[in-house]
Parts: C-alpha cells; structure tokens; sequence
C-alpha cells in the first residue's frame, strides 16, 4: 500500500499514528497517511526558522523567478496532478484541472511581487525630512487547508505567503494528502530552498500545534465554521495573525426577466458541480414569484434527468462520487432532515449506484421544493449534490433572505434588470455577489473573502489582501542635516566618492 508521509526538511516521516485514504470511486483503502502533532511540527519550524532569513534577504524579483519556474512545473505536470487529485478526491478529472488552474492564477499574481512589494515614499513630509515605508515578511507563516480544493487553496495561501519572503508549513487534509505534498516537491524543483515550503500531516493534535507554536505569526485556514472559529479564536490568543474561512449556504436569486434557459443551465454546474462540495457551489435558488417558481422548477427536472454521474476518469460526467463514506452518509441524512422537516423532494438521489462501482461514495442529485427559512436544512450546509427552492413573494424578501442567512459568502442574481442588479449588489449582506454569474469567485488579483460566519478575521484571501496579510509594514521618518559634507573628489583626481555611488550595481 502506498504511504504519504510529511515532508519536512530531514526527512521526519515516521510516527504511530496513521490514517486511510480512500479512492472515492471504487470505497477501497489505497493509502495510509502518517499523522503527526508538536514533535514533528517542531522539526518543521527549526528547518523554515533557519531557511526564512535567507529567503527573505533575497532580493524579489528572484524569489519571482521561483514562482515563475513553479508555475511551469506545475503546468507540465497538470495532467499527472489532474489524476492524483481526483484518484483521492473523487471530483473528475475536468474540474481537477480546474481546481490545480485556479490555484496557478494566484501563482501568477505572486509573480509580479516586485511590484506589490514597492512600499510609499514621500519627499519633504518636512524640512529635510522624507518619509517612506516598506513591506517586510513575517517570518513563518501556516496554512490548514480542507479536503475539497487541495490543490487551489494551498496555492492560494503559500504562493502570496513565500513570495513575500516568508517560509510556509502546509497542513492540508488527511482524506487526499498527495497533491500537496507533490506540489511542495515541485517548488523545491523550481528552487526553493529547503525548509521555505514544508507538508505537516495530522488531525486536531497539529492544528493545535500548529496555532500554539510561538515561531508561527500567522495561519490562514478553510474549512467549516465551527472549526474556523475555534481556529481564529486559539490563534489570536496566541497572538497570532489569523484568517480563518468557513462554510457557506449561497443563493442564487432569480428574477422573473431572467433567462431560465441559462440560469438552469448555470445552475446544473453550480449546485452539482464536484458534487456539490465547494463553498461558493449555489446549493439554494430563490425564484421571485410563484410563476417564476413553477417554471424553474419544470426546467429543472429534466436537466437534473440528464446529468451524467460517473467515476472520475469518465470524460462526460458531470460530477463523480463524494470523498468519503462519512460524508455520504451525512449527505444522505441531511435529505432525510429536509423530508422531515416537510419540504417536498421532488428528485431523490439517495440509493443512487453505479454499475461496477457498487462500493464508490456516488450520490444522485437531489431537489427540495418549498423549503422555507425556519428549516434547519436550509440553515447549515449540506455540501453534497441538493438544491434547495425557497420561494420569495417578492424583491425585497430576496434580498432579506442571504442577508439574514447565518452564513455570508456568495450570492448572485440573475436577472436582464440593471437597476435590480445594482440595488441587489449594494444592498446584499454578503462579501462576494455574482450578477449573472452562479459562483462570483473574484480573479486573483482581488480578494476572497465572505462575511458573517463564513470567515473570521479582518483579511481575506490572495490578491493585495494576501499581501497584507502575509507582510508587515515598516515606515522610516529620515532627516539628513545640512552642511558642506558632500563627498570630494581624491588628490590625486581619482573618482570622488559621489561618483562611486553612482556605479550600476549587477542585480543578477
């Protein structure tokens, strides 16, 4: 069986503890992961405690030559990763490529870290006085990344994070270990030096470790709300900078001008989409009206009918099967909550199976009708293949409803109306809105981020946010007297010291 072990400098691999690793396609075991805590994170800390200095005296357009020569490797590398991702995730191979491209982007913005680097200067803020500012690393910096984007989302957090001059420990999940730790190796291939960039593996005793040890100055984490809480709460009161995101339950509101064609269309990929586990998947549509309602719901029937769920390697499917048992099952109770709860099931996707992978984690898509707000089922998130129908009388009760959701990270509105779309997008209590855009993930140069308990802390994801985050700023007030000390030149007509100063220097 294949072992995934940590990849720290020296070599730390060994340990008691271990967990499996499924492929979602066919239930069976494939790998054991070696689970760690504080003996091997601090291993890991010594090893970035004495790579970072270096790393950050180097200049940044260097450390930009890194990142470019990563992104190559990662791109030549693209389909082997596709199918690692999906061989332990169980997303297909279509929307692997997806996740491992989405994480490059923000790759790409590291790229140009000389530039974002550059701090303010303002000559005579005084008499004789200029004053400037420049952004410097933090030192060590730690990621906790969820199952569901092991690719992107560790991307999104050492990329930004090492560009700056920081070393970065990686812990991404236990359930699928491998593309981590493969795209760590790929940055020491790009020139990274040993110990900037390291994978931790374990369960709760690392993340303590993690958010306790006094080297680590900040941990940026993805996961669900509830941890996310606990996470920035533990690493505050350790002092530590935190930007912690949790779950989500996005709307997709839908006015009665839309294009129900494309908006049924745009909904089949967001709700189903790597079976529905992803934060800004759209697992709630509100139609406004009942008219609006009832023909939504006609369309999508037949296109829930015809989605395709198959293994990860099946080119036509749609989605592929979910991570793991557990989360199949809890999936799968959620449905019966909604039942209970009395909202209509119009499509049930339990019981699904998939001739020859009778064992695999597959889950049919499912559709709620009539759900209302006081369901608990529509209060937390389900992230499986279920979208649910709230129904709203009106405008306003569409904009009240993902303002007043517990969870604040994406929405979005479909609709041929400018005005509603604007009034929609300024009024909405909700960090990232898509106006005729089912999953509104900003491009790499800006931030992501939700609100409410969707995330905790003051500082979103990559983009210049990443870089504030994962920096320091430090800003220097100069005064230099007057006096006749220039610099003359030597006795004998030699170049005078002034001159020297203005030798280019190689920037190699």
């Amino acid at each position: 069986m294949r072992q995934i072990d940590h990849l720290i400098v020296g070599g730390a691999g060994g340990g008691t503890r271990r967990s499996d690793v499924f492929d979602p396609n066919t239930g069976q075991v494939q790998a054991s992961v070696t689970l760690g805590g504080s003996a091997e994170l601090e291993i890991a800390v010594a090893a970035a405690r004495k790579a970072q200095p270096g790393w950050a005296a180097t200049n940044p357009q260097r450390r930009a030559r890194v990142m470019f020569r990563f992104k190559e490797l990662v791109e030549a590398n693209m389909d082997a990763l596709a199918h690692l991702l999906s061989s332990e995730h169980g997303k297909v191979i279509a929307d692997s490529k997806g996740d491992i491209q989405r994480g490059l982007e923000v790759i790409e913005f590291a790229c140009g870290i000389p530039h974002v680097l550059k701090g303010e200067y303002t000559h005579g803020a005084g008499p004789g006085i200029d004053v400037y500012s420049m952004r410097t690393p933090l030192g060590i910096g730690a990621g906790i990344t969820p199952f569901n984007f092991p690719a992107m989302i560790p991307m999104w957090m050492f990329g930004v994070a090492i560009a700056c001059g920081n070393a970065f420990i990686l812990k991404p999940s236990e359930r699928d270990p491998s593309v981590p730790v493969r795209l760590a190796e790929l940055m020491l291939e790009a020139g990274a030096p040993e110990g900037i960039l390291q994978v931790v593996h374990g369960d709760k005793e690392m993340v303590d470790a993690i958010l306790d040890h006094p080297d680590i100055k900040a941990v940026s984490f993805v996961g669900s709300s509830d941890i996310a809480h606990y996470v920035y709460r533990r690493g505050v009161d350790a002092g530590k900078r935190v930007q912690a995101m949790g779950g989500a339950k996005n709307h997709g509101i839908v006015m009665p001008d839309a294009d129900l064609d494309q908006v049924v269309a745009d909904l089949s990929g967001a709700a189903f989409g790597s079976a529905g586990e992803r934060c800004m998947a759209l697992p709630v549509v509100v139609p406004v009206g009942d008219k609006t309602a009832d023909a939504l719901r006609d369309k999508m029937i037949p296109a829930m009918a015809a989605l395709r769920v198959g293994v990860s390697t099946d080119a036509d499917a749609h989605y592929g099967p979910v991570v793991n048992a557990a989360h199949k099952t809890r999936v799968e109770n959620w449905i019966q909550t909604g039942v209970d709860e009395g909202a209509e099931l119009v499509v049930d996707g339990r019981g699904f199976s998939l001739q020859g992978h009778e064992e695999g984690f597959f889950i049919g898509p499912s559709l709620f009708d009539r759900v209302t707000p006081q369901m608990q089922s529509y209060k937390e998130e389900i992230f499986g293949p279920v979208l649910q129908i709230v129904r709203a009388p009106d405008f306003e009760t569409a904009v009240r409803l993902p303002s007043e959701h517990q969870y604040g990270n994406g929405v979005a509105i479909f609709t041929r109306n400018g005005h509603a779309a604007r009034e929609f997008a300024a009024r909405v209590e909700v960090g990232m809105v898509g106006i005729n855009v089912p999953i509104p993930v900003p491009v790499a140069y800006h931030s992501f981020g939700g609100w409410k308990r969707s995330a905790f802390g003051d500082t979103n994801q990559h983009g210049m946010e990443g870089v504030r985050f994962w920096t320091r700023t430090k800003t220097v007030t100069q005064r230099w007297p007057d006096g006749s000390a220039l610099p003359r030149g030597s006795e004998d007509g030699g170049p005078s010291r002034v001159q020297d100063a203005f030798v280019i220097p190689t920037m190699g």
